[in-house]
């Protein structure tokens, strides 16, 4: 017997779709941010993604976005030039007529002690991981803010959260991005655009494979799920953050860290 209004458990798992919609990934050629670019290609959308030099990675993963149905476009942009970021989203406006979605993934690492510490590896990361995606976040404001709609994800990091040893740039460049991923969200909010961050922890990437066994133990003995993460994992969050079934939901981290870092 079905009793009116009591809870009736989903047989059915409804998919995030994203059919019709258009994003711009950073840095998408690679990595975690050619899980991204895959992910919401699968969830429906067509997909520019930009890259510095490996053009050769870039058109590898264009090519299977189209395989799965979806338009695509590779970029070369480097988003620490105010310019290339403005070009970055012209192509895709060009391209798909619209830009719904923007991931700002493109970052680097270079790590060292503050007292080894350059100023050129510091300039280096805070250009890329937070000027960069500041610029591209300006560069897709106006056309959002003329739809009156939009999805802006930022891909920070465990590092910004909570800092990370022989990290002092990195770590700086991450927490800056949270912090842009706050003012904006309260900047945006009220023409119908969020902006949320995403922040993995140790995830499965070509980075990751070269730490030394015992570095990976310790890692995984610091992880609350005992395991690193991966890609896919990452992706699955910028896709629900980037859907309709996140519209209520702006100025937030996501964790995707295992509960490496709980704040």
């Amino acid at each position: 017997m079905v009793v009116s209004g009591a809870y009736q458990p989903l047989t059915l798992r409804r998919m995030i779709d994203l059919s019709g919609k258009s994003a711009i990934v950073t840095g998408g050629s690679r990595g975690i941010g050619k899980q991204i670019a895959l992910r919401l290609a699968q969830q429906g959308a067509d997909v520019c993604l930009s890259y510095v030099s490996n053009a050769a990675a870039a058109q590898q993963t264009a090519k299977e976005i189209e395989a799965l149905g979806r338009k695509a476009l590779a970029v070369q942009a480097n988003v620490t030039d105010p310019e290339a970021a403005e070009a970055l989203v012209k192509a895709a406006l060009d391209a798909f007529g619209k830009v719904d979605i923007l991931v700002n993934n493109a970052g680097i690492t270079r790590d060292d002690l503050i007292m080894r510490m350059t100023a050129e590896a510091w300039r280096e990361v805070l250009e890329t991981n937070l000027f960069g995606a500041f610029y591209t976040l300006k560069a897709v404001t106006r056309p959002m803010l003329r739809a009156k709609r939009g999805r802006i994800i930022q891909i920070t990091s465990v590092s910004g959260q909570a800092g990370q040893m022989g990290q002092a740039n990195y770590s700086s460049a991450k927490a800056g991005l949270i912090g842009l991923t706050k003012a904006a969200a309260r900047e945006l909010g009220s023409r119908g655009i969020t902006v949320n961050a995403v922040a993995p922890g140790f995830v499965l990437t070509e980075l990751t494979e070269g730490l030394s066994d015992d570095l990976k133990q310790q890692i995984t003995d610091r992880t609350p799920l005992a395991r690193f993460g991966t890609t896919e994992e990452v992706a699955y969050a910028v896709a629900f953050l980037a859907s309709d079934e996140a519209a209520y939901i702006t100025g937030q981290v996501l964790a995707v860290d295992g509960g490496l870092v709980m704040m």
